[in-house]
């Protein structure tokens, strides 16, 4: 397999022209507005619970599992399309559906149709940070990656700060004017507050698609022209994802590959039953539905550690897959250490951000006894403008770094692991709203430092054409080990102990070694890594 050329000199102090700019600030756009119909879940978490009668365990599955198993599952193939297709096209695409179903959740009636929706809003979001770090990485040369890069990752917390605001001011609103719900559709305020932001998103897809779509790797010196049949991976990659259709992919490479596949779905989903059995009790709504179509009396398994195990197993066929179609990009992601010792360092970051993130607001509003409104816009605010300043100094911090040293990047990823934990411990043990609002502003800085630098670390050890897939890839340990496990960490331990959130939140700190461990061994393996991308490439592209 043929790699891209040589990359060329790079183009030293030249200044990035002001269009990267413009675009960068309609992605940032973007991304807000995801975070926005992501993490308003937050604010109206508490409505929820009482209207659907479900508990924290569920609150914490709803925002995690339920989305991230999708968003993640889905960032595959779709980062494989980001690789090859229009990039700018497909977020377009994906900024639609995700808006569309974000306002069909302000319709559900039940637990059921408002996680079908919330797979909806993971399945759309899922096209725009592969698409996103790529078309950032061909406008931005290396020396100012990792800062336009934590200047797009900034809209992650102006949208979850906005998100809380206007949350809280529309539930409070529509809930004074309309106490039983609207005479129209019986609408709560948590439902109409899903409408409002999810109709925007179809207004800002029509300004996306009027981007200009950059010329791959070409500002890298490693211009790759484009791929004449982009879908045709694509559907490759989703044929290796699916569950079920996986077999049929396995089969192609082979019986011992087949039965290494099978047996890995067979012990995925046994490991979902002995979680079942040992955290849980009775069987979730999917595995009963699996279980009265096929006539079958199915082993009990809650949704949680289902659409987990599911999940994993996935990853591991499609894994499986890529090694054998692709191996240089298997080679400088799944086969690096350098590269997974990265992403799962960060993933620690995550599994506490997420929960802290989350919980935020539902646990002030039962503790300090405030409305929505006023909660949402100091929590809100606080957070946001906490989540900013800390990416954006984060990336810096990193950039300057780098140029000392090739692990400078890592050491700010493990500087956003360590220094949020004492701040995080005093904000949920405190009596003070006031005290709590300020630490809420510390922990979210400091834990939003590590983004920037772990995205940059990521595409820096890969080529260009790998880089979508590199995306996605990191992604897949930000949700499959962040958000689809720690705010459900936190709302079990929380349901276990009568709601204390308290306790809920604080128990993700047990991930901290193991974060510790990992990016550890990121510091001293990144570096080498770092200076033999293309060679380890042409080694791997001659070996398969």
């Amino acid at each position: 397999m043929t790699e891209t050329k040589t990359p060329a000199e790079p183009s030293g102090e030249a200044p990035v022209a002001a269009y990267s700019w413009y675009a960068l600030s309609v992605l940032v756009l973007v991304y807000v507005l995801n975070f926005i119909d992501r993490q308003i879940l937050s604010i109206l978490a508490n409505d929820i619970k009482a209207d659907l009668g479900v508990d924290d365990a569920y609150l914490g599955f709803l925002y995690g599992t339920a989305f991230a198993i999708f968003y993640a599952l889905f960032g595959i193939p779709l980062g494989k399309l980001a690789d090859s297709w229009k990039r700018v096209r497909l977020m377009t695409i994906g900024l639609t559906l995700w808006s569309a179903m974000t306002a069909v959740s302000g319709f559900a009636k039940d637990a059921a149709t408002l996680t079908v929706a919330r797979i909806g809003v993971g399945v759309g979001e899922a096209t725009a940070s592969p698409s996103a770090y790529s078309l950032i990485s061909d406008w931005f040369p290396a020396r100012l990656r990792a800062t336009a890069l934590a200047i797009y990752s900034s809209g992650l917390y102006i949208g979850g700060g906005v998100s809380l605001a206007i949350g809280g001011v529309i539930v409070d609103r529509w809930n004074a004017a309309f106490p039983g719900g609207d005479p129209l559709l019986g609408l709560a305020g948590w439902q109409a507050a899903f409408i409002a932001v999810g109709v925007p998103g179809l207004l800002l897809a029509i300004w996306v698609l009027t981007l200009r779509e950059p010329v791959r790797g070409a500002i890298d010196g490693m211009e790759t022209p484009e791929d004449p049949h982009p879908f045709r991976n694509f559907v490759k990659e989703l044929y290796t994802i699916i569950p079920g259709f996986t077999f049929f992919g396995a089969s192609e490479r082979g019986a011992k590959s087949l039965l290494i596949n099978i047996a890995a779905f067979i012990g995925a989903l046994t490991l979902g039953h002995l979680l079942t059995v040992w955290l849980e009790s009775g069987e979730g709504l999917i595995v009963a539905a699996l279980g009265n179509l096929l006539g079958l009396d199915l082993p009990a398994i809650t949704d949680q550690w289902f659409l987990l195990a599911i999940g994993y197993y996935a990853v591991f066929s499609w894994a499986s897959a890529l090694r054998v179609r692709d191996y240089p990009t298997f080679a400088l992601t799944w086969g690096s250490p350098a590269f997974l010792c990265t992403i799962l360092g960060y993933g620690t970051v995550a599994f506490m951000a997420y929960s802290a993130s989350y919980w935020g607001a539902p646990y002030a509003e039962r503790v300090f006894e405030v409305s929505k409104a006023e909660l949402g816009f100091w929590l809100g605010g606080g957070g946001a403008a906490g989540g900013f300043l800390g990416v954006i100094l984060g990336g810096r911090m990193a950039d300057a770094l780098f140029t000392r040293t090739s692990a400078g990047r890592i050491w700010v990823v493990l500087f956003g692991l360590l220094s949020p934990i004492p701040f995080a411990i005093v904000q949920y043990t405190t009596d003070s709203f006031v005290l709590f609002l300020i630490l809420n502003i510390v922990v979210g800085a400091l834990a939003a430092s590590a983004l920037g630098a772990a995205a940059a670390s990521s595409q820096a050890l890969v080529l260009p054409r790998m880089r979508g897939t590199a995306t996605a890839t990191f992604f897949l340990a930000t949700t499959l080990v962040g958000l689809a496990l720690g705010p459900y960490t936190a709302g079990y331990v929380s349901a276990q102990n009568g709601g204390d959130l308290s306790a809920g939140v604080l128990a993700t700190l047990w991930i901290t070694p193991i974060g510790l461990v990992l990016l550890g061994a990121a510091i001293k393996l990144v570096p080498a890594a770092n200076d033999t991308v293309l060679e380890r490439a042409q080694a791997a592209g001659e070996a398969a």
